[in-house]
């Protein structure tokens, strides 16, 4: 490293958010940027630890969890590089790995940096902020556009079903390979997760829309509201491409299967937030009324459960409050989870803090769930809560409770099975194969509801499986 105390002489800095006060008040991105001589410093933090933790993914937890990059950036690589003033070379270093680093620069939750070797006795490298810098400098510079070109075409058309992470991701790198890609979207707005499933204020819709204009400038194609199964069938895409890649995320909800569900006022996370973010397209984005008077509760307790209640936020909610079903994590690492594996400790997330400052109280009820929910005229009016052990209700724990709108935001329990069905898909290869050697599937849809970041990785390494099959047949 240029500088191997830099650690020790500059204190991490992450890129400041805006104030509650002032960010509440509408949907524009909450997160300004350090000078260019403080992301230098930051980079200068970057340790010469010799065996860096931050670049590799590591799994615990019996495989459901990672330590450190899934996507094996090579993060010690492209921080020196910042601080030595060489961003070109850092564009070069960081996209050869990660082709969407202004997505992940943003909403990832870093587990590298909590795997930093710094962070064993400090508070790690800002290296999602350090990312961030180095794509925006990509873009400023027209290194991103001249990095997607392909040296050579090949004459071969590839189809991707899905625009989220992985699709795009995957369809990058087959351009870049010199492939004819087109990419199919059922919603109106390509981006997937990324423009309907995570709120403006933390990704900006125009910074993907940014992303798919300068993929069509380098020849990629894109086909919109079109849904495989009805605009146009599984036996066309195979007809008409030699390969079709299926990226089609993870978006079958995990329901709450309770009396009064059917209601009107009850929405699926991903639901709610699409609402919110076609108004912010179509009207901008300005805070709206459009819950003012309303009370509000989220069930789940997860980055999306938080994202729900900072829209409900900008909404005009009146009230509101979160369940979640699990137990309040402890406030420091226990025994069992030392590091570098991600700090299972109780954190308060953005739209927690925005709602702690504007109803003056925890809005959060751990071990808690809905049990019933009511109303007259099929509208929503109230809700019936219990305490629970072990997921299960308490019996004598029943309260009621008035509640306009109830936002389920528990998760997700994989791929849409109709879309793996219209192609006949029933098994599914740890390489991204099918049982029809002419379909692949990456990202959600092939590992479960992950990281930005993890799909970004399968739709890279799906890409490299699909071209090494075509070499073989060429």
């Amino acid at each position: 490293m240029a500088d191997p105390f830099g650690f020790m002489k500059y204190p991490r800095i992450n890129n400041p958010y805006r104030t509650v006060g002032e960010r509440i008040k509408d949907f524009e991105e909450m997160e300004n940027v350090l000078s260019v001589e403080e992301r230098r410093k930051q980079a200068a933090r970057c340790m010469n630890c010799g065996v860096p933790h931050c670049h590799a993914g590591f799994f615990y937890a019996g495989g459901r969890a990672v330590g450190g990059c899934p996507n094996d950036n090579l993060i010690p690589e492209w921080n020196d590089l910042v601080y030595r003033n060489e961003d070109k070379a850092a564009f070069q270093r960081l996209t050869s790995t990660n082709p969407l680093p202004e997505f992940t620069g943003r909403v990832c939750p870093a587990p590298c940096e909590v795997s930093c070797n710094e962070a064993l006795n400090g508070k790690g490298v800002t290296i999602r902020n350090n990312e961030r810098f180095i794509i925006e400098q990509g873009f400023k510079n027209n290194w991103v556009k001249e990095s997607g070109l392909p040296v050579k075409r090949n004459s071969i058309k590839i189809a991707v079903v899905g625009s989220g992470p992985a699709g795009l991701s995957c369809a990058w790198r087959l351009n870049q390979l010199g492939y004819d890609v087109t990419v199919y979207e059922r919603d109106d707005h390509p981006g997937g997760f990324t423009m309907y499933g995570i709120p403006n204020m933390k990704l900006p819709k125009k910074i993907v829309a940014r992303r798919i204009a300068v993929m069509k400038e380098v020849g990629i194609k894109f086909i919109l509201n079109t849904t495989v199964g009805i605009d146009i069938t599984a036996e066309e895409l195979k007809t008409n491409y030699q390969r079709v890649v299926l990226a089609i995320g993870a978006r079958a909800p995990r329901e709450l299967d309770t009396p009064g569900r059917e209601l009107k006022g009850i929405y699926q996370a991903v639901e709610f937030l699409t609402l919110a973010t076609k108004n912010v397209l179509q009207e901008g984005t300005k805070a709206t009324k459009s819950l003012a008077g309303k009370k509000v509760v989220v069930i789940g307790g997860g980055d999306t459960g938080n994202d729900c209640i900072a829209t409900a936020i900008r909404q005009g909610a009146a009230d509101v409050k979160q369940l979640e079903i699990t137990r309040r994590p402890p406030e420091k690492r226990t025994a069992t989870n030392p590091w570098p594996q991600w700090p299972m400790v109780a954190k308060t997330g953005y739209g927690q803090e925005e709602a702690e400052y504007l109803f003056k109280n925890n809005i959060t009820q751990y071990e808690m769930t809905a049990i019933g929910f009511e109303g007259e005229n099929n509208i929503l009016q109230s809700m019936t809560t219990s305490k629970v052990q072990l997921f299960k209700p308490v019996a004598g724990t029943e309260k009621k409770q008035a509640v306009d709108i109830v936002i389920l935001a528990m998760g997700f329990l994989g791929a849409e099975k109709k879309f793996l069905e219209a192609f006949g898909v029933e098994t599914i290869n740890d390489d991204y194969t099918t049982d029809d050697d002419q379909v692949y599937v990456a990202g959600d849809a092939r590992r479960g509801p992950s990281l930005v970041i993890w799909g970004i990785h399968e739709g890279r390494m799906v890409a490299e499986r699909v071209d090494e099959s075509c070499r073989v047949r060429i």
